[in-house]
């Protein structure tokens, strides 16, 4: 069920804004036609959201197959107090033709938990699933946008395409490192390699992250935190290669800053024995 189709299922008897209320008998006239209908679009009209709030605030790391889950929270007030919202994330300019999807995972779950923070206004929560195989590589590091339907205590119901998130859907990434020979004698080459890859949603599968800086750092034997030695890039195909000088025993390791669609990674430590 896409995402719209599943708000329309809500439970709620809800008009949205701009729709004809039912027609009053016949012997009414017709300026309280009118004025039944300004009325009822003026009060939808008041329905306003707030806020928007996704994962807290937090970018969310999709790979390639585990599905995630997490909050979309919608607050709005109307003078007549909110009932509840509801929504979803989606690519593109509409919601009707999207060219991605985040929703609930159920249509249960399009029902929300609300708080409310005064007579006039609710943050109402729904969760929504990201799912890997409804992605695609386009859709990472962008701004989503946000559908949410909003109804207040009167039963109008105002629907809302324009919203942004305000967090972005990243691919996973992975960083390796491997320091040899081990042991090695002192002053010797030390031949540290490894690779960074990251989740392609196109092909469901992790490949080589080209082309980006990586820091090698050491860290002494003994010693707290890590230093850097060298920035080093990777390669047509995700691979990291460099040498060093062996002076004492200690560890390296590899650090990836991160970019707008990828998050920042830090490989595991590889000690070095050095004799």
């Amino acid at each position: 069920m896409s995402g719209t189709l599943a708000l329309s299922a809500l439970a709620v008897p809800a008009a949205h804004a701009g729709d004809e209320p039912v027609a009053p008998k016949a012997s009414a006239a017709v300026a309280d036609v009118s004025e039944a209908v300004g009325a009822q679009r003026a009060a939808a009209g008041d329905i306003k959201v707030t806020d928007v709030t996704v994962n807290g605030g937090k970018d969310v790391t999709l790979g390639t197959t585990a599905k995630k889950k997490f909050k979309l929270s919608i607050t709005a007030t109307d003078p007549s107090g909110i009932k509840l919202s509801s929504g979803f994330l989606f690519l593109g300019d509409d919601s009707d033709a999207p060219t991605g999807l985040i929703t609930p995972a159920t249509e249960a779950e399009y029902n929300p938990t609300c708080v409310e923070l005064d007579d006039t206004t609710k943050t109402c929560t729904v969760n929504v699933t990201a799912d890997p195989a409804r992605l695609r590589n386009v859709g990472a590091g962008v701004r989503w946008n946000v559908f949410a339907a909003v109804t207040n205590k009167s039963e109008e119901q105002v629907t809302m395409d324009d919203l942004k998130s305000d967090i972005r859907i990243k691919r996973a990434s992975r960083l390796t490192v491997n320091a040899s020979p081990e042991p090695v004698k002192k002053g010797k080459t030390i031949t540290v390699s490894g690779a960074l890859t990251r989740a392609n949603w196109d092909t469901k599968k992790y490949a080589g992250y080209t082309k980006q800086s990586v820091q090698l750092q050491f860290k002494k034997k003994g010693a707290s935190s890590y230093s850097t030695v060298k920035t080093v890039k990777s390669d047509s195909k995700g691979n990291l290669k460099t040498t060093v000088k062996a002076s004492v025993d200690g560890t390296f390791r590899y650090v990836f800053a991160g970019t707008s669609t990828t998050p920042a990674v830090t490989s595991a430590g590889d000690a070095v024995d050095v004799r």
